[in-house]
């Protein structure tokens, strides 16, 4: 099978195995695991903050962060099509008692201007109060669309003069990054905190970190044991992010040309429409515009040929290269759309 469902499905290369089984480990809920400990030290220093955390996942990294900076019955001014909107199971009103005043936006980024006019006014005490703006990047819904470095600068102005915090869920951030050949503290920079997740394009098994100030990253610590994330021997773990974070960041920058490679394949066809512009990271969205055809069917007649992608919705369907998926296969799940489609060629 060659899988695109998601850049969630890799395993680890032996490499990363080897580094896991040679890891040293202690109990982290002591802060005695001294992988742990190092991969927070390079976390840290990666993104120009002062502390980091490893937590399991990106969903409690979002969540760990937002009940840090807020309390219950503020409000996070976020994009409506946010992962920590859709696809954290309401994490955030369950463990937060947050709600989300939710925005438009092109492709998943906020304009500064809609910001701006979404923060409340503090001295009306029967809103709820403004508190933190959260942008997602890239933007997973929007397409793997990557926030440009200007309109975070914006958006963070914006936090400064309305007394608002700014976290950035970098879940796939150094996507980004690769795709406009910066480092990550050139966002890091604007953001009070941010995370990034080292189990999606960079391979690893597990785990995300969050980073910011040291005051912010003891209370996010708190959290963390409170929503079940305090984990013992995590070295292992960590060992396998440290060598995600050292082998595996530039690999990102096959994963875009891949992900162009089948875009390109997909557009020849006119049962699909596929914005090739729009295509920036390792995402590739399209629409099922033919009238006998949805996404369901779509998935299913890819899969009886050995090619795995989701449905979206009824009519769209996303496909997502990865460090586990190579051009070979990519070429060959190109062919596969051209037997399946090959009548309907545009």
């Amino acid at each position: 099978m060659i899988d695109l469902r998601s850049d969630t499905v890799t395993k680890p290369s032996p490499e990363m195995l080897e580094a896991m089984m040679k890891a040293e480990v202690g109990d982290d809920v002591m802060g005695e695991d001294p992988t742990a400990n190092l991969l927070q030290e390079k976390v840290a220093a990666l993104l120009g903050k002062e502390a980091a955390l490893f937590v399991p996942s990106g969903t409690m990294a979002n969540h760990a962060s937002m009940r840090a900076w807020t309390e219950p019955g503020d409000e996070v001014i976020i994009h409506k099509l946010s992962h920590t909107y859709l696809y954290e199971s309401a994490a955030a009103a369950a463990l937060c008692g947050i709600q989300f005043s939710l925005l438009e936006g092109e492709r998943g980024v906020l304009d500064p201007k809609d910001v701006a006019e979404a923060v409340r006014d503090p001295e009306k005490y029967h809103f709820p109060k403004s508190k933190m703006v959260m942008i997602e990047n890239t933007h997973n819904i929007g397409g793997g669309s990557v926030y440009p470095i200007e309109v975070v600068k914006e958006i963070s102005e914006v936090a400064k003069e309305k007394g608002l915090v700014l976290q950035m869920d970098g879940a796939r951030l150094f996507n980004a990054c690769v795709a406009l050949g910066v480092e990550p503290i050139e966002y890091s920079r604007y953001v009070n905190s941010l995370s990034i997740c080292f189990s999606k394009g960079l391979g690893a098994p597990v785990g995300s970190a969050i980073a910011g100030s040291k005051e912010f990253i003891k209370r996010a610590h708190r959290f963390r044991k409170m929503f079940g994330g305090g984990m013992r021997q995590i070295g292992y773990l960590a060992a396998a992010a440290i060598h995600a974070l050292d082998h595996n960041v530039q690999k990102l920058a096959e994963d875009h040309k891949n992900a162009r490679l089948l875009a390109e394949a997909v557009s020849e066809f006119d049962c699909f429409l596929v914005d090739l512009d729009a295509v920036e990271t390792n995402m590739v969205f399209f629409d099922v515009v033919a009238d006998d055809l949805d996404a369901a069917s779509v998935v299913s007649m890819l899969r009886e040929e050995g090619v795995l992608v989701g449905a979206i919705t009824n009519r769209r369907i996303r496909a997502v290269t990865h460090l586990d998926v190579n051009r070979e296969d990519v070429l060959r799940a190109t062919e596969v759309f051209r037997k399946l489609f090959s009548e309907r060629a545009a």
